[in-house]
């Protein structure tokens, strides 16, 4: 059995006792029933996901996946590709704005080369590299199964490692030029939608690019008619090396039941990706922000969760996993500190 098998077995589903006794907890806290609304089903979302009524998310991490597209080729992009291992040598020097929220949230920040053109080599780079980029997807797969495979269990042993390390709440964030095409591509394919509804700028593409970009996700669909009913082949087909690992961070997330916070569009791409190969992985899910993209609302729709935040930010790196992570650690703290009636001598009307 390979490691990504071994981690879609071991998904449990969240703990609907200890979400129950959470809300429980929660209705005895010195306030009106529900007044702390979204607030209180996040706390009762981890608690079920970690499976304790005393969740814990001091310890966390935003995992940075970087890799290049063969379909920047396209123009695709308002960036040349260079720019991917460039950023990822600004993530692991700490001067990107992921490494700025990051700290400002006491996260983490996980950099990892799974196949940028150029090798970003540095100390703080995690070298879990399939290739030198994926393949022109308007021309054929973007991978091989068997690459997508090992990109899906690069992403797996990047979880085990972290949860080892003691981490209890994992953000997903990613880096490489062209992988807004490959998102509105896996969206298109997976929710069966028109390029048109799931395809936006970007890095911020001119209205020419973004001709480019229409045309160069249908070119792909075309080339692969990929069938939704296999995920694998779908997501090699037209995923990337970072998004595939994505998806194995979240499946293995979920198998050592650790909530999993997705960023932007890409990410949630790749969340929907595990989601369609290992059904489990979605009760793990929580969802930041709504990026400005079209296809990132279609998305959350598919995956059936709401974001916390609407800040209309296109960044990606996990910079909303970032920002999203500190209403977690409210929720949770208002579970393990805020006082019941009993506790403080305040009358319970009920209500």
């Amino acid at each position: 059995m390979s490691a990504f098998e071994e981690a879609v077995r071991g998904i449990a589903e969240p703990d609907a006792r200890i979400r129950a006794e959470v809300a429980r907890r929660l209705d005895g806290k010195t306030k009106p029933r529900r007044s702390l609304g979204r607030l209180e089903d996040l706390a009762c979302a981890v608690a079920a996901v970690q499976g304790t009524t005393r969740p814990d998310v001091r310890r966390r991490a935003v995992v940075v996946m970087a890799a290049d597209h063969g379909v920047a080729a396209q123009g695709v992009s308002a960036y040349p590709q260079e720019v991917t291992a460039q950023m990822v040598l600004n993530f692991a020097r700490g001067g990107a704005a992921i490494c700025v929220l990051a700290r400002h949230v006491g996260a983490d920040v996980v950099v990892v080369d799974l196949g940028c053109r150029t090798p970003a080599s540095h100390p703080a780079v995690l070298d879990r590299r399939i290739g030198p980029g994926t393949k022109d997807f308007t021309k054929g797969p973007a991978m091989s199964r068997e690459e997508a495979l090992r990109a899906l269990e690069a992403g797996v042993g990047v979880a085990d490692e972290l949860a080892e390390k003691g981490i209890r709440l994992v953000g997903l964030g990613d880096m490489g030029i062209g992988n807004t095409s490959s998102a509105s591509a896996l969206a298109a394919a997976y929710l069966g939608l028109p390029p048109e509804e799931v395809t936006g700028r970007g890095t911020g593409v001119d209205e020419a690019g973004l001709r480019r970009k229409l045309e160069a996700v249908r070119a792909g669909l075309e080339a692969n008619r990929p069938d939704p009913a296999d995920p694998l082949g779908v997501l090699a087909a037209l995923g990337g090396f970072e998004i595939a690992g994505l998806a194995g961070v979240a499946v293995g997330a979920a198998a050592r039941r650790i909530p999993v916070v997705m960023d932007g569009f890409i990410a949630t791409a790749a969340a929907l990706a595990a989601a369609r190969l290992a059904p489990a992985t979605r009760g793990a899910l929580l969802a930041s922000h709504s990026s400005v993209e079209p296809g990132h609302r279609r998305l959350l729709e598919a995956l059936g969760t709401r974001p916390l935040l609407d800040l209309e930010m296109r960044l990606g790196e996990g910079t909303g996993a970032a920002l999203a992570m500190h209403l977690v650690e409210a929720a949770v703290r208002i579970l393990d500190e805020m006082a019941t009636f009993e506790q403080a001598g305040v009358s319970d009307s009920g209500a």
